[in-house]
């Protein structure tokens, strides 16, 4: 699993994997499976792979009716419809009783790019933070991919994995730990940290690359866990740094930035910038046009962390 691949397409392909080595995995998907890849897990083990069609509620009930029986199904569609539509579901049906549901909901942020602010799904992290029993993965390439649905399986409740759908390459690689809950930091500094998550990491890196040649030092820790959130990492940036940015695909409000918010209140006085979606709905384009006019850029990250320190 070493080429550039879509995170979604990894995420088919380890359901599949997993499939083979734990006959308790089962598959739904609500009619899109050719876009979320659970094909893949169809075509190898039909009889595990359930289509509820466009249903999501009654695909994340029976969901829960599946856990109950034991097995561990991993609930796939689109992260608009999945977290947005299925909500009370997710709720009430699966994390208020612990059951042992998974979701793979992919086409995450707005880099789902020409299908517009009604289908980029900019919200679903804060959905799902709030949740009690809830944990939630945002892998940053196809191999953090794979060790999040291994991952989730091996965990006894609700987790949530939110995947996105441009290819990219590799950032870790095999041996890279994946432990939930604990932040991996794939550079140290000391000047500034750039808190990140999921396709974001390889922009933070590579600003951090420019800031680097312009004498900022710069930390980038990959928050690959946003629930529960590594508060020991955030803090130990915190007393390490002159000043903390945070870094995501996702609303300023609700997200990762706000979960360093939470950890960081009336612990800490350093400065603390969040780039995000500052409140706005997504709209159609390319998905770098988008993250360009969102301010996700490499260059806005850079101006960002030279103007916090100044």
């Amino acid at each position: 699993m070493n080429e550039p691949k879509s995170i979604r397409v990894a995420y088919g392909e380890s359901l599949a994997e997993i499939g083979s080595k734990n006959s308790k995995v089962v598959v739904l998907d609500a009619d899109l499976a050719h876009a979320t890849m659970t094909n893949i897990f169809s075509e190898k083990f039909p009889e595990r792979f359930f289509n509820f069609g466009i249903a999501e509620a009654n695909m994340i009930c029976a969901a829960a009716g599946f856990a109950h029986s034991g097995l561990i199904p991993f609930v796939s569609t689109f992260a608009l419809f999945g977290a947005g539509r299925g909500y009370e579901q997710i709720r009430n049906s699966i994390a208020y009783v612990n059951a042992n549901v998974k979701f793979g909901l992919s086409h995450s942020g707005l880099t789902v790019g020409e299908d517009g602010g009604s289908h980029q799904s900019i919200e679903d992290i804060a959905l799902m933070r709030v949740i009690p029993n809830m944990t939630i993965f945002v892998p940053c390439d196809p191999i953090e991919t794979k060790k999040a649905v291994y991952a989730a399986t091996e965990i006894n409740g609700p987790v949530y994995i939110r995947t996105a759908r441009p290819i990219c390459k590799n950032i870790t690689d095999e041996m890279t730990p994946y432990i939930p809950g604990k932040a991996n930091i794939l550079k140290e500094g000391s000047d500034i940290a750039l808190l990140t998550t999921g396709i974001m990491v390889s922009k933070a890196l590579e600003a951090a690359k420019e800031l680097e040649n312009q004498h900022i030092s710069t930390a980038v820790v990959n928050f690959h866990t946003i629930k529960p959130i590594d508060e020991e990492c955030i803090l130990e940036m915190a007393n390490k740094c002159k000043a903390l940015v945070s870094v995501e695909e996702h609303s300023i409000i609700g997200g990762l930035g706000s979960a360093i918010a939470e950890v960081i209140a009336g612990k800490s006085s350093i400065k603390f910038a969040r780039i995000g979606i500052n409140d706005k709905f997504g709209k159609s384009g390319k998905p770098e046009q988008l993250l360009k006019q969102y301010g996700l850029s490499v260059n806005n990250i850079i101006n960002t962390c030279k103007t916090i320190l100044l």
